[in-house]
């Protein structure tokens, strides 16, 4: 008992801080997301295109946009996902929207960005089983891909050149203009009084301590389980830094769109964002919610869904 009291001060006491340095002299702690990012148009349509092939995978039945669904929410609302020959992960795959703002790629932020993110799903061997080279050359056998390649590349299609055009899509990924992006702009009319409530107790209550910036997360670790024990059987960061302070840290998971990506967690084990609020509060805040505080936080978590982007189709590229 001791040991939860001294935690829970020294958490108050942290959280105080952190509300003073971000909300203070009028400054909020989340940001809008832009209206456009600044990309190459014709990487960007030869990236769509890769992430759409299953031809990266070993068998050819699967693609980045089989467990990144982008007409939803950019991943594919299952607890795990399956890759080549029906194997099931054992991580619950996160969207793909808003990465590009993301300080690292994946739970345990062992991708330090979008193009070193690739390799990681094409070589596991539960997703897409393959290896790079053996996707360079599949890719080389199609003629559809090699002029296309070769206009932007001088090297032509390299394991690097792979990754560079898959990360230019990924980064025009953006969804700005959701309804608290409104808000943040001055849109006093954007959010409802309930969602407006929901943002004050977001902020008041703890939860914007790791969920703040631009994406409203993904800036930043933390270990999962800091009041409660999480029972997760996947060490997070432990996985890539093999040190004992890492056991259960993940990155913290971005909150834009929640709405749309469940199940939540990285082990999927919230299947709704009501339930998901709950479990932050018992494990991350150490602290009780009324049900009607956690109603109000769900309906602000609602207004963080932005517009999907619209990528045009592919076709020959116009100067």
């Amino acid at each position: 008992m001791r040991v939860f009291v001294i935690k829970a001060v020294v958490s108050a006491i942290c959280i105080s801080c952190f509300m003073t340095v971000l909300c203070g002299s009028g400054n909020e702690p989340i940001k809008p997301i832009p209206s456009t990012i600044e990309t190459d148009k014709k990487k960007v349509l030869l990236g769509k295109k890769l992430f759409n092939d299953p031809i990266l995978s070993k068998d050819g039945t699967i693609a980045c946009s089989s467990c990144h669904i982008l007409q939803d929410g950019g991943d594919d609302n299952m607890k795990f996902s399956f890759g080549i020959g029906g194997k099931e992960g054992a991580i619950n795959s996160p969207t793909i929207y808003n990465s590009v703002f993301n300080f690292r790629q994946f739970w345990d932020g062992r991708a330090k960005d979008l193009k070193d993110q690739v390799h990681g799903p094409v070589e596991n061997p539960v997703e897409m089983g393959n290896q790079m080279h053996s996707a360079v050359e599949a890719i080389r056998k199609e003629q559809s891909y090699l002029k296309l390649f070769e206009d932007l590349y001088p090297d032509g299609v390299t394991p690097e050149n792979i990754a560079d055009a898959i990360a230019e899509f990924e980064k025009s990924l953006i969804t700005p203009d959701s309804p608290f992006d409104k808000y943040l702009k001055g849109d006093e009319n954007a959010l409802s009084p309930q969602a407006k409530r929901g943002y004050w107790l977001f902020k008041s209550k703890g939860c914007v301590t790791c969920h703040h910036g631009i994406n409203i997360g993904g800036n930043l670790y933390n270990k999962f389980g800091i009041f409660k024990e999480s029972n997760s059987t996947n060490l997070g960061r432990y996985i890539v830094t093999k040190r004992e302070e890492d056991r259960f840290v993940f990155r913290v998971p971005p909150l834009r769109n929640a709405d749309l990506t469940a199940p939540y967690m990285h082990d999927g084990r919230a299947t709704t964002l009501r339930e998901a609020v709950v479990i932050m509060t018992q494990y991350q805040l150490g602290r009780h919610m009324e049900p009607e505080e956690i109603d109000d936080i769900v309906k602000f978590l609602k207004s963080l869904t932005g517009q999907i982007p619209q990528i045009e189709e592919n076709r020959p590229y116009e100067d």
